[in-house]
């Protein structure tokens, strides 16, 4: 018997591959009826000390707007169950510690990588690294829109 997916989590950033994870978010929740879709956009604080207040509102407004028009889409597609979900910190440990526990989240779908491809190369690997070696419930990572 197959999975049914009662609360699925998308990470978004910008990227394409987060446009990837969300289009597949999409035809996930729509074949498993009844569930809610969280889209879900975490701020990195790192760069607020840098770039101060200005930067947080600009962020803020962003963020705003990607998810908004996210949920607008998922919404035009025929989900009626769509949350949005903004935050701040990390989003390596904001999504699987606090984020997807809170949206009691059976299954988080990510891009391969994100706006912060770099950073794999230089840190700790990639948010979709530390999702799949974090998470307590299933995960999909896109690398195509196929």
């Amino acid at each position: 018997m197959a999975n049914h997916y009662k609360s699925i989590l998308v990470a978004v950033d910008g990227s394409k591959e987060a446009e990837y994870a969300f289009r597949k978010s999409i035809d996930v929740a729509k074949r498993n009826d009844g569930s809610l879709l969280n889209i879900v956009n975490v701020i990195d604080t790192r760069a607020f000390v840098a770039y101060g207040r200005s930067f947080v509102e600009r962020a803020q407004q962003l963020s705003e707007e990607l998810v908004n028009d996210y949920k607008a889409q998922a919404e035009a597609e025929g989900l009626t169950n769509v949350n949005v979900v903004i935050e701040y910190g990390s989003a390596k440990t904001m999504i699987t510690k606090e984020i997807a526990h809170s949206a009691q989240a059976d299954l988080i779908i990510c891009g391969g990588t994100g706006l912060n491809a770099v950073e794999r190369f230089f840190m700790t690997g990639s948010v979709a690294d530390a999702i799949v070696r974090s998470a307590k419930c299933d995960v999909l990572v896109i690398r195509t829109a196929e």
